[in-house]
């Protein structure tokens, strides 16, 4: 098979990676995974050394911290914590300790202990399975049914026109439309907004796009409004934009409060700053805080990606794919259409989703896995290692697979 879905987006060097394979054999690994730890309580000694091998030397510009989880949705959870913390110590005095009345109130589930207190997403989006971030996940009805979910805002994500060059003013007046709106809902909002969380790209709603400006924007409002900013990168971070975290596109003027991660990143987490902290230890924690097996695993992939100017890689490999997308777009309009990505991180839509769906079928039966979002949409999400050779070869099967169905 060629893999172009790769687990959801998370392989980073393809599989059975020969740097992977002999780290896995030292004595390091074989007692991390025997003796697993819990690291908010007893870190083996070698952990400060393993976070700035690994995490700290792709920490996003700006953030000096990292938190270490266990997937996607707690590191979504876990920041969404960080920030309510962080607003009630602002709200209380940084120095001012907790009252009885909290610390009675909050085992009621009541105020002042409990705050009501909201994170904004946006429409389409997808932070998570568990109850905060499935409450932030908007993109499918499946994950959602029958949960009980918190009163929070969705703003609109703008659906662009695509290629993006093209239709800049009609863009531009979507984002805007969509940045007034979530400016309202932040200040009208019945539950008060501490944070706000979004992607680079909508993956599971069906990669979608917004420019830099709407971001730039964003922040903007985020900051004058006082409310924290968090970028879910848990599917763009990692390098398959080719950069190592998607927001780097956007050339920020101050960096987001916080960024997740995990798939790529093999790890999962999210970065901060020391205000994001809590003053208090077992806050924010759980028993496993983490795993320094897939610390150490991330380790190797950083070495690797520097070593072999995997960044470099992706964008020349992604623009191949892009460019022959195009072409292929141009021939089969009707089930190619709307190609958008960065670096290989790339998608494009289909006639419909019952068309996308025999498509993906098709892919298979000639050896390759893809994967669909959205409505209509399929999403390209190959490992770092994905040479133009490999896309040759998706491309041949991909043009038998739309003759066929055409």
């Amino acid at each position: 098979m060629l893999d172009m879905y790769t687990n959801i987006s998370s392989i980073p060097l393809g599989y059975n990676h020969p740097s992977l394979i002999e780290a896995a054999k030292s004595d390091i690994w074989v007692q991390a995974a025997i003796n697993r730890p819990a690291l908010g309580i007893k870190p083996p000694s070698v952990w400060p050394e393993l976070l700035q091998n690994s995490f700290m030397q792709v920490a996003p510009p700006g953030l000096n911290q990292v938190f270490t989880a266990m997937c996607g949705s707690c590191s979504n959870e876990c920041a969404y914590k960080a920030v309510f913390m962080r607003h009630q110590q602002v709200k209380r005095g940084v120095s001012t300790p907790f009252s009885q009345e909290e610390m009675e109130t909050c085992m009621c589930n009541e105020e002042p202990g409990s705050p009501k207190l909201s994170i904004l997403s946006f429409k389409k989006g997808f932070h998570g399975r568990l109850f905060g971030s499935l409450t932030t996940t908007r993109s499918k009805a499946i994950h959602k049914l029958d949960i009980p979910a918190f009163d929070w805002p969705a703003a609109p994500f703008p659906q662009l026109k695509y290629p993006l060059d093209k239709f800049e003013s009609e863009n531009r007046k979507e984002e805007d439309r969509c940045l007034a709106e979530t400016e309202r809902l932040i200040k009208e909002w019945h539950v008060p907004v501490a944070g706000v969380i979004v992607e680079p790209i909508q993956a599971e709603g069906g990669d979608n796009h917004a420019t830099p400006y709407f971001f730039q924007k964003l922040r903007d409002i985020t900051k004058k409004l006082g409310v924290s900013l968090i970028v879910d990168e848990v599917q763009t971070g990692g390098g398959a934009t080719g950069k190592m975290w998607a927001h780097e596109y956007w050339n920020l003027t101050t960096p987001p409060d916080i960024v997740t991660f995990s798939k790529k990143m093999q790890a999962a987490g999210y970065y901060h700053n020391m205000e994001f902290r809590p003053s208090e230890s077992y806050r924010n924690f759980n028993t496993w805080m983490g795993d320094p097996m897939r610390a150490m695993e991330l380790e190797v992939v950083v070495n690797q990606i520097k070593k072999d100017n995997l960044l470099e890689t992706v964008q020349i490999t992604g623009k191949y794919l892009r460019d022959s997308l195009h072409d292929l777009s141009s021939r089969f309009p009707d089930h190619i259409k709307n190609v958008r990505g960065l670096g290989t991180f790339c998608a494009f839509d289909c006639k419909d989703a019952a068309n996308r769906d025999k498509l993906v079928a098709e892919l298979r039966l000639l050896g390759v896995e893809a994967g669909g979002c959205g409505q209509e949409t399929i999403r390209i999400r190959p490992m770092l290692v994905c040479r133009p050779r490999h896309i040759k070869q998706f491309l041949d099967r991909l043009e038998t697979s739309v003759q066929k169905i055409a």
